[in-house]
Parts: structure tokens; sequence; C-alpha cells
């Protein structure tokens, strides 16, 4: 018999097209975000420095795009960006980075996802003992992964990222230590074009924070975000 001819089968061809449009869409993205402060100055007059962690990538391209952004941020504060660090009051330094990633399977649902043997008949758009229907699902705050009941017999795999940036401030006339953060989260991207941009936009949402307080912070996805 041709599956499509099946309830089931003419039922994925319905109901997969509505499942991929789901998952193309953006989703919050959700750091921790841990800060440590000193008396910063106050910004009027203060001005700045972007420079890699690494000394190495001071002349890299792509590290001057996301100090660039870090700029910006400062910018948004009231401190004012130097041409070079050797005139600057303050010294940012930065540094990014994100894991290889682990891989996540887990059991999500009986084989049958209509007929349980306590339950009888589950439609696919009731909420039965598995957790709901088939589709691209949300698996707590960090992990996502592509839920298909007809092929994987109730087993999903995903990879889960780890990607942290850290940054420092130091005063330069005696080098004291002003600022340090860090924001780091878990998402199944691991693009720094699209990690970076937001985990800097944590890192300073409510700058500087409260001191010694790890905090989550939802950044909302951009329309045109790419994961």
């Amino acid at each position: 018999m041709n599956g499509m001819n099946t309830p089931t089968g003419w039922l994925k061809a319905a109901v997969l097209p509505l499942l991929l449009l789901m998952a193309s869409c953006a989703e919050p993205f959700d750091a921790r975000v841990t800060r440590f402060a000193a008396q910063l100055p106050a910004p009027a007059g203060q001005t700045f420095a972007v420079v890699p962690e690494d000394p190495a990538l001071a002349a890299s391209l792509e590290f001057q795009h996301y100090a660039a952004l870090v700029s910006a941020q400062l910018a948004r504060q009231g401190y004012v960006a130097a041409p070079t660090a050797d005139g600057a009051n303050l010294v940012v330094h930065f540094a990014y980075t994100v894991d290889q990633g682990r891989e996540h399977v887990r059991q999500t649902m009986p084989v049958d996802p209509f007929w349980g043997p306590w339950y009888g008949y589950r439609g696919p758009w009731s909420r039965g003992y598995w957790g709901g229907s088939a589709g691209f699902v949300r698996h707590g705050p960090w992990g996502y992964g592509w839920y298909d009941p007809w092929f994987d017999q109730g087993l999903e795999s995903y990879t889960v990222y780890t990607s942290a940036i850290r940054l420092t401030i130091d005063r330069k006339a005696d080098n004291q230590r002003l600022f340090e953060g860090r924001a780091e989260a878990a998402s199944a991207s691991n693009h720094l074009t699209y990690l970076v941009p937001n985990l800097v936009e944590a890192m300073f949402t409510g700058f500087p924070g409260n001191s010694g307080k790890t905090v989550r912070i939802t950044v909302a996805p951009e329309k045109a975000a790419k994961k």
C-alpha cells in the first residue's frame, strides 16, 4: 500500500510544511551573564579602546568586526572611542569563543504516536502522554530538536553548542581593573556571526549590572537573524 494512502501518510504530508515553517521562526536568544564591577568612571570625558585578549588577533578583520559592536555599546553609555589604545583612558579587552558542540539523544514518546495501551486513540492535535503532536519543539531553556514520531520512533538527536564572550575594562593610568564580565549561551547554532552580536547585547543590557550576580538575559530575535 502506498504510504500516502494511509492515515499517517496523508496526515504527515499535510502537517510537514507547517512544521518546517514553525522550525524556521526566530527564537529569543537566552544568555547567562555574570559581571563584576568596581567604581567605573562617569562616561563624560572618558575615552576607550577595544583590544583583543589574544594579541595575535590584533590585525584580525573578524575581531575588528566584533570589536565594533562593543565600541557601539560603550558609545551608547556615553564613552568616546579613542583612535588608539595608547591615547585611551580605558582599555577594553575582548574575547569570544564557541565550542565543538555536544550531541544529545533523548526518548520523547512511545513508538506509536496515536495509540497507547492505557489512553486509546490520540488525534494529531490532542495532547497525549507523550507531550503533544509532532513538530519542532523546544526542550528546556537551551536545547532544540526535530521531533518526528513517524521516522525517529520517539528518539530525537540534536547538537548543543556553548558560546561565550569575555570583557574586561582596565584604567590605563594605573592598570586597575574596573570591570569583568562574561556572557555565555547554549544553543543550536555555532555561527559566531549570529552568536557574538547577541552575547554582546546581553552583556550590555543593564550595564554594568549588579557586581557578583549571574542573571539570565533574553535578547529579542532579529527579523532576519540566520541561525
